[in-house]
């Protein structure tokens, strides 16, 4: 009689329990003065997720408030601990229900996406699995495009960011930030388009980001003059709430009209395609609901023949990005990939204009660093269980 070899790792581990999770809050500050059409910043705050099960860590984060990490601690971690470590939907579904009287949009859905992802993380390397592989994958590499040129950069910053990406990296897609000052200062924004194009050149896609700064009419004329410099993405060109304003703008320019990256949950994105408000779908996985609502969003837009493009966080999102076939692109977003760099081991290489999803990494493939200590903000908040699952919550 033949004996039977080892379980798989797969079945060894399907019934690990998550054991623990904490939340810490960093501050990075920006490598200079930085604003876009709406808002401006000297520093990035994000709040790094860990579940804990079995030896294994898994690693999430968002680019949220502070205030996320106590969202974690107080609402989301009870309902977590405990739970079979690789079944992340029904974790999901319920953090959804445990945040229903706090607000799914904002800081909640903000620190449900965090765990979300690391509990992907934690899943994907308990059964030993690149996440690409675990979620299925439906491309070996995912395109980007260089985003940053904020309004408060000078010519000479803003053509040497330009520079970096389509001749240092052959990145062929760049976005700028335009709407300066909520719109007021439409002159400048073109000519900091005009620039853009002298830059780089003629065969590479020109894209810009007014953080809804402008109103329809106003957004219309800028994109008509923007369009004989051949603009091809307009990213929030109005409000994202303006979904008509969004719908007449599509009628009006020749280039795509996009937005999402507010979008907190797979309603919020059925109804902004819904009102044909979009030519390509924006969605943000550090915010819609983590990995689990980011692939729901992304058959939002494949029912309506929409692509999907990744806003920010580029590391977390190319395990995703790499699962879905209607990907458009992902937003190589220069705060994010610096911080990225600093924070965590594992970051890609984006040369050539797109990224592969490590295979030899189990996960997303990021760790957290050991000098990033150097950038927390306060204690980790931290939650165990003890024997028979029951939660006990520490502040250290």
């Amino acid at each position: 009689m033949t004996r039977p070899g080892p379980a798989p790792r797969s079945a060894r581990f399907c019934g690990s329990r998550v054991e623990a999770v904490d939340a810490t809050v960093f501050v990075v500050p920006t490598d200079g003065p930085e604003a876009d059409g709406t808002l401006a910043w000297d520093s990035t705050t994000l709040v790094v997720v860990r579940a804990h099960t079995d030896g294994v860590t898994g690693v999430g984060w968002t680019y949220g408030p502070a205030a996320c990490a106590g969202v974690v601690h107080d609402e989301l971690a009870p309902v977590v601990l405990g739970r079979d470590a690789v079944a992340v939907p029904a974790a999901h579904e319920a953090m959804t229900r445990a945040i229903r009287n706090s607000g799914r949009a904002g800081v909640a859905g903000y620190a449900l996406s965090a765990v979300d992802i690391a509990l992907w993380d934690l899943a994907a390397g308990l059964l030993g699995l690149p996440l690409h592989v675990l979620l299925g994958t439906a491309r070996e590499s995912v395109p980007v495009y260089g985003s940053g040129g904020f309004t408060t950069y000078d010519d000479d910053r803003l053509a040497a960011q330009l520079r970096d990406w389509t001749r240092e990296l052959r990145i062929p897609r760049v976005k700028i930030k335009i709407g300066e000052s909520w719109g007021t200062r439409v002159a400048r924004d073109l000519d900091r388009l005009e620039r853009a194009r002298e830059v780089v050149g003629p065969d590479v896609e020109l894209y810009a980001d007014a953080n809804g700064a402008y109103g329809t009419g106003q957004a219309a004329r800028v994109g008509r003059a923007a369009a004989e410099l051949g603009l091809v993405w307009f990213e929030e060109p109005v409000t994202s709430d303006d979904l008509d304003g969004l719908a007449r703008l599509r009628t009006t320019l020749d280039c795509d009209v996009a937005a999402g990256e507010y979008g907190h949950d797979p309603g919020y994105f059925t109804r902004m395609a819904g009102a044909g408000a979009v030519d390509c779908l924006q969605a943000d996985v550090t915010r819609c609901g983590g990995i689990t609502d980011w692939l729901r969003v992304a058959a939002v837009a494949a029912g309506h023949h929409l692509d999907l493009s990744g806003h920010c966080a580029p590391h977390l999102h190319v395990a995703a990005a790499a699962a879905i076939p209607n990907l458009r692109h992902l937003e190589w977003f220069h705060d994010h990939v610096r911080i990225e760099r600093m924070l965590f081991d594992g970051t890609l290489d984006p040369h050539g204009g797109s990224v592969t999803p490590d295979p030899r990494r189990p996960g997303h493939g990021l760790t957290l660093r050991e000098d990033a200590e150097r950038y927390r903000r306060g204690e980790p908040l931290r939650s165990r269980i003890h024997q028979g699952h029951e939660a006990a919550e520490e502040n250290r």
